[in-house]
């Protein structure tokens, strides 16, 4: 049987990152590429990129950003499953937040 869709309503189509915020190199860009990667950071001339500025407050940087999320299946100690599904609603998320952070910290000192 196949799966109803949802009328009320329609899901976007995901376009990567990339196709929306990146413009192509041209050939002289490309060539001078390996150059450039072989300067040290205070070899390489800045003065005609422009200045960055810091996000205003009410801008969320990566506010609208989801990753991908995959279905699997954990072991997971009773106790520890008790107790997050002991703080309510999104304990699943939760947990991802915590399993997000301590690979954060871990691939910092690798």
């Amino acid at each position: 049987m196949a799966k109803k869709k949802s009328a009320s309503s329609r899901q976007e189509r995901q376009v990567p990152a990339n196709a929306l915020f990146t413009t192509p190199i041209s050939d002289r860009e490309r060539r001078e590429l390996p150059k450039i990667a072989r300067q040290s950071d205070s070899e390489i001339d800045f003065s005609d990129a422009p200045p960055t500025e810091q996000p205003r407050p009410e801008v969320h940087v990566g506010r609208f950003y989801r990753p991908i999320k995959q279905l699997v299946s954990i072991r997971i100690d009773a106790n520890v499953l008790a107790w997050y599904r002991g703080r309510g609603k999104r304990y699943q998320t939760r947990m991802n937040e915590v399993l997000r952070r301590e690979m954060r910290t871990l691939s910092r000192g690798w």
